[in-house]
């Protein structure tokens, strides 16, 4: 199947399961940039749209609705696609505008996602460079994804909680958020080391804590 016609097919399954304004969003919200980046940029990346999303709407940091141009989801992988013009609205965007479009960017890493940003002059006369960068990117961190989604509920917890720590954490921590025993917390430790998900942070005979394995510092949960 060629983009024309994979493309169609992407639009109007989105426009099946859509209505009101998040239908309308798609049909003014996508427009000539969005096309040219899956056109020259995805397509020959990936020849397929699976797990991509259109004009995704979010709730936004003031509690209302944002839309990203593309978001790519994933159980525990999210990544936000933005492409940016370079007409009037940028040249004669306000300092609050302007204000406004940097917070929302931040307020979407602080949620977990995944930024990345084209500009248009980019996508039409660096296309090359931006399939670059999305190879790079997707292949450093699908892998990590797909790791991730072989782990057992409680491996994944531990890996969640080893992420959000500040310190590394401790097998009595582990015992007291998951509910469960020592000697079955210590067994899944020991998976995660195996996995190289975790490592020990302290102790040489007893280890007394661990934290994440260094591969997997930027991963997100």
């Amino acid at each position: 199947m060629g983009f024309d016609e994979a493309y169609r097919m992407f639009i109007e399954s989105h426009r099946k399961v859509r209505k009101g304004e998040r239908l309308r969003r798609l049909d003014d919200g996508h427009g000539h940039a969005e096309h040219l980046f899956l056109k020259e940029v995805w397509w020959p990346v990936f020849r397929q749209f699976e797990n991509l999303h259109p004009e995704y709407e979010i709730y936004d940091y003031k509690d209302g609705f944002r839309y990203i141009d593309f978001a790519y989801i994933l159980p525990y992988f999210r990544v936000a696609i933005e492409i940016d013009g370079f007409g009037p609205h940028f040249r004669n965007i306000s300092a609050w505008k302007f204000d406004d479009h940097c917070l929302r960017q931040n307020y979407l890493v602080i949620d977990g996602w995944y930024v990345i940003r084209f500009t248009y002059n980019q996508i039409k006369e660096q296309p090359r460079l931006c399939q670059q960068t999305v190879q790079q990117f997707f292949g450093r961190w699908l892998s990590n994804t797909t790791s991730l989604s072989r782990l057992t509920t409680l491996e994944r917890e531990i890996v969640r909680l080893a992420s959000r720590h500040i310190k590394p954490v401790s097998p009595k921590e582990i015992c007291e958020d998951l509910g469960i025993g020592s000697a079955y917390a210590h067994r899944l430790l020991h998976n995660l080391i195996e996995k190289n998900w975790l490592e020990p942070a302290s102790g040489s005979v007893r280890v007394r804590s661990y934290k994440l394995h260094p591969s997997r510092n930027e991963v997100k949960l």
